[in-house]
């Protein structure tokens, strides 16, 4: 499996798993399946990312840097949509930056590295 599909299989799951931790919070357990499907979409967008970062850079401390970036910036971009309940920042960017960090580590360590290209 290469690492772009490592990549979005990963992110499906724990994208899936942050968006079902809502559940903890009365408030929105209305919406909780939009906000699965959402954070679903979110982590299969950074594990895609992730994935091809770790295609190009061979590197544990620069795959978990990039995932964790990317998971805060989607995640930020979630939470400053309007919402009726008010903004969360610290509910949503905390859980997106560490999925993130944690798809960042998974697309480094797995999946089938690309192979080196032959220069003659």
């Amino acid at each position: 499996m290469n690492k772009i599909l490592v990549g979005l299989i990963f992110g499906a799951v724990l994208g899936a798993l942050d968006g079902a931790s809502a559940w903890f919070y009365p408030e929105v357990r209305s919406v909780i399946a939009s906000i699965m499907v959402g954070s679903t979409i979110k982590g299969m967008l950074v594990g895609l990312l992730s994935g091809w970062f770790a295609r190009k850079v061979n590197s544990t401390v620069w795959g978990i840097v990039a995932g964790s970036a990317l998971g805060l910036a989607f995640a930020f971009a979630v939470a400053v949509m309007p919402s009726e309940t008010g903004h969360h920042y610290l509910e949503i960017m905390a859980p997106g930056f560490v999925v993130g960090a944690i798809i960042g580590f998974l697309t480094q360590k797995m999946g089938t590295p690309v192979p080196a290209k032959r220069t003659s």
